[in-house]
């Protein structure tokens, strides 16, 4: 992991100059036009999962039925032919919707214990995406897309882990690795999937559904990671006080 921070460090440090802020030229007008799209559609799917928290909240409806209903509305959406374009927008609005819904028991805790907490991972993750998207675009052309392999694999061993944890039960130093290493490669994805849709719409693929909804999953991984983190780190506080004040 500290050669798969450096690696950004290092690339960050050589890649914010003029002649990188140069390279915005190399996404054409219609390239351009279809990020508007992309972004545009991942901010309503955004919206619309908080929607869907928020109605766990009022009906407590959040669990396994809106697990399953998400999924299945995501095979909807995939198995779509893309002509049927207000569909795939409106299946993506239903599969965002059923996705905060089913985050809703976890945001519902939050604001139990620190409405703050909630905020504070939207706006960290909102900014680390944003960062890691601009310097997805910032860079030169498929500089990052060699790490799909890599980051490919690390979800593969991320599977595992929770396969074997669900078998033989999890330790706390399992859950705290399958945490920060999630983390970790989904924010690597943010870059890795920026590049490979601006790749893409170069070679005429505009589908910005898609795209989009690559993008609110990654965007989702990361905000869920990112909430844990700071329960955790709230709740550790928590015990602290308490041990200090006995």
């Amino acid at each position: 992991m500290e050669a798969f921070s450096s690696f950004f460090e290092s690339r960050s440090a050589s890649s914010w100059t003029y002649d990188s802020l140069k390279n915005f030229r190399q996404i054409s007008p219609v390239v351009q036009s279809h990020l508007k799209q992309v972004y545009l559609s991942l901010c309503c799917a955004l919206i619309a999962s908080a929607v869907g928290a928020y109605l766990h909240i009022l009906w407590n409806i959040g669990g396994l039925l809106t697990t399953i209903a998400s999924i299945g509305s995501l095979v909807w959406l995939l198995s779509t032919p893309p002509y049927e374009e207000r569909k795939r927008v409106a299946l993506l609005m239903v599969t965002a919707l059923f996705e905060g819904a089913t985050i809703g028991p976890l945001i519902d805790v939050a604001l139990q214990i620190d409405p703050s907490i909630l905020v504070g991972a939207f706006v960290g993750c909102a900014v680390a995406f944003g960062c890691f998207s601009v310097a997805a675009m910032l860079a030169r052309r498929r500089e990052y897309l060699y790490l799909g392999g890599f980051l490919s694999s690390s979800v593969s061993l991320l599977f595992w882990l929770h396969f074997a944890s669900s078998v033989f039960g999890g330790s706390a130093a399992l859950f705290k690795f399958d945490l920060y290493f999630g983390l970790l490669v989904f924010v690597g994805y943010i870059v890795v999937d920026t590049q490979q849709i601006i790749e893409k719409a170069h070679l005429g693929d505009l589908d910005y559904v898609t795209h989009a909804l690559t993008l609110f999953t990654d965007f989702f991984a990361v905000f869920v990671r990112i909430l844990i983190i700071m329960l955790r780190n709230s709740e550790n506080d928590e015990k602290r006080k308490k041990k200090r004040r006995c």
